[in-house]
């Protein structure tokens, strides 16, 4: 049978969903592809993960060690797990196994950081110089980048660092504005892997810094049954309103966004519980499968994490991090919004009624049995407000959430869940390691060829130098480049090669780092490649293409919102009064309830095609930041709600 004919909503969800969410992941989430050892070689492996989380929290604790030491001992540790747990080649039957070339380059992926922290000093005494030895070894490093980040990430990615480093060398070749002087191989190996602006350059440090201990913080709130705490007080409170088992998707993806750093991830671990019950519902498999994903990858969007680009944001753009976290607020509820509208409408077209109270939790006993679970992210949140550094936020959040366990004996982790933690966080960060160090391969090309001011200048002169083209040929650019990448990649790659197009036409530098970000994280929703709309339609058993469009068609905010950020920064709060900011946030909020009318088909009735797409103008009018715009769209909203009432009312008489 095709995984897309199964139908697992046949099967009680409580009973399959942890197995179908291993399976789904499995198949789109490439980072689930591991090995399972045991014996000898499990525990050395587990060993080797709980000395990585070990490491990173004794120099978070202690203060960390000079950049290129730091880097290269997380890049080691890195790379020897990955050529442990994700192996070349699948066995003969068809299952994970490791090969000899496997350990070989295990034990390669720890000796070439290393080479680094043994020759430290000759290295700094020598910048600028690459002796024989160093090219072999640094060679050797950038290969071994090249070849986890096929294993952990996947072939788009590595297109991209391919094509930047083919770039490097034909330079000489290029045409007009593209061409340039070349780099001999010692020239370019020597940048990637002995300074600080390639592979050990900002996204690494920050994946050897804040990324870890977020992801490690994850690994303990997931241990905990946070998880599953979402899902159940998302169904006490949503679960009764029409269209119920949707808005659960929506409000449990939402919130398990704050620390998820996995659109696929999101799906699989909600999703096998909401997809289910949307289809008993009455919910087509295609809408239920693009609900979970529309909302799962909305979960990227939602500070504090932000699918973990957010600690990278800040050190591109060079504000504190929690200016990027309070910018993040108003787009990512407005999409969510969007998105809980879009259910909304579809359940009142088909008079979708939700869930019996009777079959609910009540949200009281829920807080007062696992409410506490909850401690953690409301104080680490406090504390980022408050001015701590992300590194002693996650700090604290850490230890709370294994003292939060213990204030019920049903959530009580025991000392081995505590040690199982430890290896859970070291194994979750690597394939956001492995693509951290990816992107600083195609940075470093970039610094050293200045091919991001010139693709920049290649977008603008295809828009003639107009704002709303520039955007529009951006917005695809970064579309395109998001595809089939992950979140912390993404937004490297999108931040390097789209965002300066949107700076040399005037834009903030936040405002224009958003835009790409939006535009490259909603590609996972959007065919052909939609991985998170793909992994929806294996649990629901629906057509991955039309999951994929009616995802796209929930996701509409993400579409739109983004334009705003350029024309009008306030609602990412750049200069932006009380006063404006109410006003902008309530205009759009209005014009989301018409954009998702119209891209359903109903706000009180069911509509023809010429007033969906009015409503969708209005919507669009409403959202656009002008007075006159703002008015012209209340009218057209106020006038099609009393229009198809009036309509609906006369024909129920």
């Amino acid at each position: 049978m095709k995984d897309h004919e199964r139908d697992p909503g046949r099967a009680a969800p409580e009973e399959n969903s942890e197995a179908l969410a291993q399976e789904v992941m499995k198949q789109y989430d490439k980072e689930s592809n591991k090995v399972e050892h045991s014996g000898l070689m499990g525990k050395f492996v587990t060993a080797l993960a709980i000395s990585f989380s070990v490491f990173q929290l004794y120099t978070a604790v202690f203060g960390v060690l000079d950049a290129q030491l730091q880097r290269a001992v997380h890049l080691g540790f890195g790379l020897a797990l990955v050529f442990l747990l994700y192996p070349t080649r699948k066995g003969d039957s068809g299952n994970l196994t490791l090969h000899f070339e496997d350990y070989v380059l295990a034990l390669l992926g720890a000796a070439a950081p290393g080479y680094i922290l043994v020759e430290y000093k000759e290295l700094v005494l020598r910048a600028g110089t690459v002796t024989s030895t160093d090219y072999l070894v640094g060679l050797v490093g950038v290969l071994l980048v090249i070849e986890a980040t096929r294993r952990v990430v996947g072939i788009p990615m590595v297109a991209v660092v391919l094509l930047f480093l083919s770039y490097a060398f034909a330079g000489p070749n290029m045409p007009g504005v593209l061409a340039h002087r070349g780099l001999t191989p010692e020239q370019l190996v020597g940048h990637l892997f002995f300074t600080t602006e390639g592979i050990f350059g900002i996204p690494l440090g920050v994946s050897s810094t804040f990324i870890f201990l977020f992801i490690l913080f994850g690994a303990y709130l997931e241990s905990t049954g946070l998880g599953r705490f979402f899902i159940d007080l998302a169904n006490a409170l949503a679960g009764w309103a029409a269209g119920g088992p949707a808005k659960v998707a929506v409000l449990s993806s939402g919130l398990m966004g704050t620390v998820s750093g996995s659109s696929v991830a999101n799906v699989a671990g909600t999703g096998s519980f909401t997809i289910p019950m949307m289809k008993k519902l009455g919910y087509d498999k295609e809408f239920a499968g693009a609900v979970e994903a529309a909302a799962s990858t909305g979960g990227q969007l939602m500070p504090p994490v932000m699918g973990a680009a957010a600690f990278l944001m800040a050190e591109f753009v060079g504000v504190p991090y929690i200016e990027i976290v309070k910018a993040a607020v108003v787009p990512a509820l407005l999409y969510f919004t969007g998105v809980w509208l879009g259910v909304h409408f579809e359940a009142k077209r088909k008079n979708l009624k939700g869930m019996p109270r009777e079959e609910l939790p009540k949200a009281l006993d829920i807080l007062r049995e696992r409410g506490h679970l909850a401690i953690p992210l409301v104080v680490i949140v406090y504390l980022l407000v408050s001015g701590y550094t992300p590194m002693r936020a996650a700090l604290v959040a850490i230890v709370l959430s294994i003292a939060a366990s213990f204030l019920r004996a049903s959530t009580r982790m025991k000392p081995i869940q505590i040690v199982e933690g430890l290896e859970k966080g070291a194994k979750g960060v690597l394939g956001v390691l492995v693509a951290c160090a990816s992107a600083g391969i195609i940075i470093g090309v970039v610094t050293k060829t200045g091919v991001g001011l010139k693709l920049a200048s290649a977008l603008l002169d295809l828009a003639g130098g107009v704002m709303l083209p520039t955007m529009f040929f951006t917005m695809i650019t970064a579309l395109l480049l998001g595809m089939g990448v992950p979140t912390t990649a993404n937004y490297v790659i999108t931040s390097t090669i789209a965002a300066p197009a949107l700076m040399q036409m005037g834009v903030p530098v936040l405002a224009s780092h958003m835009f790409v970000f939006y535009f490259g994280i909603i590609a996972d929703v959007t065919p052909p490649v939609a991985l998170a709309a793909y992994a929806g339609s294996a649990i629901s058993g629906g057509n991955p293409l039309r999951t994929g469009i009616n995802a796209s068609k929930l996701a509409i905010a993400a579409f739109i919102i983004p334009y705003i950020f350029v024309l009008s920064p306030v609602i990412l709060m750049i200069d932006a009064t009380p006063l404006a900011l109410i006003q902008a946030t309530l205009t759009a909020l209005l014009g989301m309830v018409a954009l998702s009318s119209s891209m359903i088909g109903y706000l009180v009735d069911n509509m023809k095609m010429i007033e969906r797409i009015v409503l969708f103008l209005g919507g669009l009018m409403m959202i656009y930041p002008e007075t006159l715009t703002d008015l012209l769209g209340l009218a057209i909203i106020v006038g099609s709600f009393f229009l198809q009432q009036r309509r609906k009312k006369a024909r129920n008489e």
